[in-house]
């Protein structure tokens, strides 16, 4: 592996979360997920925060989360929005290896997630389509692998994932 962390990025319900304690524990790595760290920091959870004080409050919570980090030997788990700011994944880029978790648009509608009390930064109104049409090529942009998650057991995906680091 070229680098020193693993980031998972990609859109909510694609896996990262599920995904990322099961790599940390198979690499006797660390765990560290971005989300849990702002709600942390903030006191409330992605979805009040976005809702108090709206998605571009939220982003810039999250590039400040991303660019403090320096962890080496850690899986990170990404928000969903962490492909917005280019100062917060260059210096994930800088010391991670990047793996996009990619899902088709009907998977991630069988999951049957709830977005309403998921906290997608994202502008009022836009549908749940637009917004992943939007960031594909942002995931595609930083990603130094990218493992496609459709129709797959969370066995498969680590495998997959596994084999691509470790090449």
């Amino acid at each position: 592996m070229k680098k020193n962390s693993i980031v998972l990025i990609g859109m909510p319900g694609a896996g990262k979360t599920t995904m990322a304690p099961l790599l940390a524990d198979k690499l006797g790595w660390n765990l560290i997920d971005t989300d849990d760290e702002i709600e942390s920091a903030a006191g409330k959870s992605c979805q009040q925060i976005v809702s108090q004080h709206g998605y571009l409050y939220f982003r810039h919570l999250e590039e400040n989360q991303l660019i403090s980090m320096t962890s080496a030997k850690h899986v990170i788990a990404t928000g969903g929005s962490a492909i917005y700011s280019d100062a917060g994944m260059n210096h994930l880029r800088s010391g991670g290896t990047v793996v996009f978790m990619q899902i088709s648009f009907d998977d991630l509608l069988k999951r049957k997630l709830d977005m309403e009390n998921r906290g997608i930064a994202s502008e009022i109104g836009r549908s749940f389509r637009e917004i992943y049409l939007e960031r594909q090529p942002f995931y595609l942009k930083y990603a130094d692998y990218t493992v496609d998650c459709s129709e797959k057991s969370k066995a498969q995906v680590l495998h997959e994932i596994l084999e691509l680091i470790e090449s």
